[in-house]
């Protein structure tokens, strides 16, 4: 069984999982560390949401950066992540020998989360994680495989799929929380910087040196440690496996 007790959550992002190959690689890599180390699977899944809204001619509006949900969108980012891509990437974990559970934050009661704010519709902050049943999972040596779509008073929520990870890495007391992304790091100076601190990071958002798509990452990596995780990394399919990246420490 695992030599390790404590799992790692490595959250993976909806623009990684359209490139051609990742999902079966991604799956060969999670039954390397699961051999020694109890791996937790999160998962996005923007861009095959905003594809299947356009084709049920629904507009994507976004405030921030997040993505606003209407009862009709909700649907779509429901079919999508519990659906389509939660299963892609459960086959892949067993094909590749895992033995994967696929499951959203309403599972169980997974995930549970009060509104984020009135003009962002139905998408959810999470106020409570149940740990036990990931732990129970890790413990069996199941991946548990995440869409985070969650459960609020008002029926189901669509979550940020970073924010769902960092809150998952938190409660189960993860060795690390590891963002994907396409890049091998936050890149300084054209190389990858080994470790930033939370100072760091924010100095070089201020500098323009950390811009565009990679701000809500770090921004991510940065609540995980806030949020207490000891170590968030940021890094892409061949650092997952080689277990470098960037190394983000309070």
């Amino acid at each position: 069984m695992h030599t390790n007790t404590q799992p790692i959550v490595i959250k993976v992002g909806g623009n990684d999982l359209e490139q051609p190959g990742f999902i079966p690689a991604l799956a060969q890599a999670i039954a390397q560390i699961n051999q020694q180390t109890p791996c937790i699977l999160v998962h996005g899944g923007g861009k095959s949401i905003s594809r299947l809204q356009e084709q049920l001619g629904l507009q994507a509006v976004y405030v921030n950066g997040q993505r606003v949900t209407d009862e009709a969108s909700l649907e779509v980012a429901e079919m999508m992540l519990s659906g389509k891509v939660n299963k892609a990437l459960t086959l892949a974990l067993l094909r590749a020998g895992v033995d994967a559970l696929g499951m959203s934050g309403v599972d169980r009661g997974l995930l549970q989360v009060e509104p984020w704010s009135l003009d962002m519709g139905r998408v959810g902050r999470i106020v409570t994680v149940r740990a036990d049943v990931l732990l129970d999972l890790c413990a069996q040596g199941v991946v548990p495989v995440i869409s985070p779509i969650s459960m609020g008073e008002a029926g189901s929520y669509n979550v940020n799929a970073d924010h769902a990870a960092g809150s998952i890495a938190a409660a189960v007391t993860a060795a690390h929380a590891t963002f994907l992304t396409n890049v091998p790091g936050v890149l300084v100076k054209d190389s990858v910087a080994p470790t930033l601190t939370v100072a760091e990071t924010h100095d070089l958002i201020a500098q323009n040196v950390i811009t565009g798509g990679m701000i809500p990452k770090v921004t991510a990596a940065l609540d995980a440690v806030a949020k207490g995780v000891r170590r968030a990394i940021i890094t892409d399919l061949t650092g997952l496996s080689a277990g470098t990246g960037t190394v983000f420490v309070a």
